[in-house]
């Protein structure tokens, strides 16, 4: 079986789960998963993992990720973003310097009620399966981490827009840091569109288009996890995590007590173990 991960640059008008139908068919294989999902409208790098690199895509999915976003201004919508029902819409007098801001004030450690077209599941069911019916049900605030918030420019009028860089931590609604950045500013607002350029340690650049795809373009499997660090096993210990066995912490003696760290025989990808006290035990190891 072909093992490894793939970057996408994913179009708009598919889903992410349409992405990955799309691998499978071409790749002529059912064990295709993909890390982060990617709304409809949005674009930009999707990871995909083929094979045996499925079990690991949870790693970069934890990962932060960074998203180019636009904002526009003065009405709100029943999706947060451009592809719903406008709600409500109000004039807008602010300034590139309150925008700037109000930014402020939104960077950190923040809370966000996910949106109703989110995949959150409440009673069993997602959200977005509820919005269809047209249900509003009740969710709880989420605590997200917003690492980098920037305006990169402002187009101001009577619908104002803005260009924004974030960087945020995994869980993130982009659309509803915009929603709420809109009601801070008293006018509203909605995510017009949303490009991801980095995930799981992989930035647009190094994404391929979809319709550019082979396998020419998988990735070996220790890449999967290059968001974690990685060390080399001796012969010894590598035969020992193909057993699954513990190994003692001082292989990785700068690892923090419950972090994880990669794996490696001979350059490949062989588990994922975290450190519990004195040792390293194991957390998912590659199937032989």
């Amino acid at each position: 079986m072909t093992d490894g991960v793939l970057v996408v640059d994913k179009p708009a008008g598919m889903t992410s789960h349409d992405v990955v139908d799309e691998i499978r068919r071409r790749f002529k294989t059912k064990k295709v998963g993909h890390a982060g999902t990617l709304d409809p409208d949005a674009i930009g790098v999707l990871l995909i993992g083929v094979g045996r690199a499925t079990r690991f895509l949870s790693y970069a999915q934890d990962a932060p990720k960074r998203y180019d976003a636009i904002a526009r201004f003065g009405t709100t919508t029943s999706t947060q973003d451009a592809s719903g029902d406008v709600i409500e819409s109000r004039p807008c007098s602010f300034s590139a310097d309150e925008l700037a801001r109000a930014l402020e004030k939104f960077t950190g450690a923040i809370e966000q009620i996910p949106p109703m077209v989110s995949a959150v599941r409440i009673g069993g069911e997602r959200l977005h399966v509820k919005a269809r019916r047209g249900e509003e049900v009740e969710r709880a605030a989420r605590p997200v981490t917003i690492h980098e918030l920037d305006l990169t420019a402002f187009r101001p009028g009577d619908v104002p827009e803005a260009d924004l860089s974030v960087l945020c931590s995994s869980g993130t609604y982009v659309r509803t840091l915009i929603h709420d950045i809109g009601g801070a500013l008293g006018c509203g607002a909605h995510m017009a569109a949303l490009r991801r350029t980095e995930t799981g340690g992989f930035t647009i650049a190094e994404a391929t288009p979809l319709a550019d795809i082979s396998t020419d373009h998988l990735q070996p499997l220790t890449e999967a996890v290059r968001v974690l660090p990685a060390i080399d096993l001796s012969d010894e210990d590598a035969r020992a995590v193909e057993n699954g066995h513990k190994l003692a912490a001082s292989i990785a003696p700068d690892l923090a007590d419950g972090a994880l760290v990669a794996l490696r025989a001979e350059g490949a990808l062989v588990a994922v173990y975290r450190r519990a006290g004195d040792v390293l035990a194991a957390d998912r190891v590659v199937p032989r």
